[in-house]
């Protein structure tokens, strides 16, 4: 790994196209098969949408199960992430999908904001279509863990935001330090400046308390994302907040996405589970 770049993940994963494109189809084939809404705005902004999706004969007052996607800040769409539904819809959960703007064209304060908006539009509106307000989950990969860190964190100068009430969250192969992230292979992808790094990184934003926080990789991923996932729930334990650390063996960075999409896989499991604490 000596001078490569460890977050320009392709090069580490071999089969990097057709998990990308295993995402895909099962995403399609299980968009065909549930009852969805899609695109539904939480924000005036175009990207500032998000699809909910329905189990079978859902019950009144269901837990409510949110996805963020990853794609490093600067791509990604949510409908390439719907497979991932495939686990809360098995435990009942109505299960939403959230979209954000990208980098570079928005900076990352940006998206924070948005996923921060995206769960707040779901609290107030639960009720709406099926859900409990006071049930709610969250998962995230990647980009999307960072993101969805800040559900129950805050930024560095950040004072009082407005925050949903999360019971459970699952952070997946995240990225929580990002003093080197202006330097790799993203400089002009994301363009993320190191000031942006500075106020954005969980390991040094403050951790509220509150929901239960599982910290979870794949154990064939490179050493930023294994270094990190460990030093985050060290801070957490280390403040007495309930979370455990969940190494997923023999994954790498892409192909963990589908032991989240199982519902019978270790990683599946502890996504039930989240989504039971709620």
């Amino acid at each position: 790994m000596k001078g490569q770049d460890p977050y320009l993940i392709r090069d580490f994963v071999e089969d990097f196209d057709s998990i990308s494109e295993e995402f895909a189809r099962r995403s399609r084939a299980l968009s065909e098969r549930v009852r969805m809404r899609t695109d539904v705005p939480y924000g005036e902004r175009p990207r500032e949408t998000l699809d909910l999706l329905f189990p079978d004969n859902v019950a009144e007052g269901a837990p409510l199960h949110v996805f963020v996607h990853g794609g490093y800040w600067r791509s990604g769409e949510k409908e390439l992430y719907r497979l991932v539904a495939e686990t809360p819809l098995s435990a009942g959960a109505v299960t939403a999908m959230v979209e954000y703007d990208l980098m570079p064209g928005q900076r990352l304060a940006t998206l924070v904001a948005q996923v921060r908006r995206a769960l707040i539009w779901l609290q107030e509106n639960a009720a709406s279509f099926g859900a409990d307000p006071n049930r709610i989950s969250v998962s995230g990969h990647s980009a999307g863990a960072h993101l969805s860190s800040y559900l129950a964190a805050i930024g560095t100068g950040e004072t009082q935001p407005k925050l949903p009430q999360i019971k459970a969250m699952l952070l997946l192969s995240g990225i929580y330090d990002l003093k080197d992230i202006p330097d790799s292979f993203l400089r002009n992808e994301a363009a993320m400046t190191h000031e942006e790094a500075a106020l954005w990184s969980p390991l040094s934003s403050t951790q509220l308390p509150g929901p239960h926080r599982i910290i979870a990789f794949g154990g064939d991923e490179t050493p930023p994302f294994l270094e990190q996932a460990a030093a985050l729930e060290e801070k957490l334990r280390a403040s007495g907040q309930s979370t455990e650390l969940l190494n997923v063996s023999s994954r790498n960075h892409m192909n963990v996405v589908l032991d989240l999409a199982d519902p019978a896989s270790r990683l599946g499991k502890a996504l039930i589970e989240c989504i039971r604490r709620s």
